[in-house]
């Protein structure tokens, strides 16, 4: 192998699945990047990608060598990270997502002090609910809420979500409150619509130990978590978020927290990224500052339950 740019190349393709698309990341031609990988393919003697018309797909030998070629560039990244790290600075780009609501009350804000103490380094955040594939996307890190979605990912822990049913005062005042997680059928409920989702998603409680699974919906149903607080705090009906939204409302008497002897176990929120040997400096001071995010008990959890569900 005479030129370590083709290995460079080669991850870019697959990441971009389209010879046009990854032309313009590295800023050749189309036509170019297509001679680059027929050059290196045959030099390996290996096919790398199925092509068609309108996509390239890894083969199967092209889908292990992906995973070598980044373990060759992530130590020749660190190498890179190290030499500036020993002339005072981490250099370098980390590009991250994270869900929309966590992205914008948690990390975002923090995200200046973390810019201020290394200006060296450079982040690109994507703030979206979409599932990521870490393996075929140019993604450093992902936030994700929930299970994560693949068992070879490392996962590293920030804090756990919990999702409450609430409703103001002046509602319950006129339609009176549920005893019951299936008396919501009866209410007014105010559904969250995730993008590209063709139902509602299910508020989740546990009755008898099990998980209870509802879909519910009302007159308005939006795909914005403060929309939807906006429109229970007016009265119009009950919602089911996270108390990182609720609790300034809970505490301010604007909503009062529902069915509260149902709330299930909380949500975990973890930091995703590939294993490699070799993590980049920078996106291992990337992870440390995130798992610093949220302390134990973030204030959004210390909210009054009798049920001592949250405390």
């Amino acid at each position: 192998m005479k030129d370590l740019n083709n290995i460079f190349v080669f991850v870019k393709v697959a990441e971009a699945k389209n010879f046009t698309d990854a032309s313009r990341v590295l800023g050749i031609t189309s036509s170019g990047v297509s001679k680059i990988i027929t050059r290196f393919e045959a030099e390996l003697g290996v096919r790398l990608f199925n092509r068609s018309t309108r996509s390239v797909n890894l083969t199967n030998d092209g889908l292990s060598f992906l995973e070598r070629c980044k373990e060759v560039l992530g130590a020749i990244a660190e190498a890179e990270d190290g030499l500036r790290q020993t002339c005072g600075s981490l250099k370098g780009t980390i590009r991250v997502t994270m869900p929309v609501g966590f992205g914008r009350r948690v990390v975002a804000p923090a995200l200046f002090a973390f810019a201020k103490r290394y200006p060296g380094i450079t982040i690109e955040a994507e703030l979206s609910d979409r599932v990521v594939d870490l393996a075929y996307e140019p993604v450093d890190v992902a936030i994700v809420r929930g299970t994560v979605p693949d068992a070879r990912l490392i996962a590293k822990r920030l804090c756990t979500l919990n999702f409450v049913a609430c409703a103001s005062p002046e509602y319950i005042a006129r339609h009176g409150e549920p005893s019951d997680p299936e008396d919501l059928a009866k209410h007014h409920c105010l559904a969250y619509m995730g993008p590209q989702m063709s139902r509602y998603r299910d508020w989740t409680f546990e009755k008898n130990g099990r998980p209870l699974h509802l879909t519910v919906g009302g007159r308005v149903n939006m795909n914005s978590a403060e929309s939807l607080l906006e429109a229970a705090i007016s009265g119009l009906g009950i919602v089911m978020l996270s108390t990182m939204y609720t609790a300034d409302a809970i505490r301010a008497g604007q909503l009062k927290m529902l069915l509260t002897r149902y709330v299930p176990q909380g949500t975990p929120v973890s930091a995703v990224y590939l294993p490699n040997k070799h993590l980049s400096p920078r996106i291992r001071v990337f992870i440390d500052f995130l798992s610093k995010l949220v302390p134990p008990t973030p204030n959004w959890e210390q909210l009054p339950c009798h049920e001592g569900v949250l405390s």
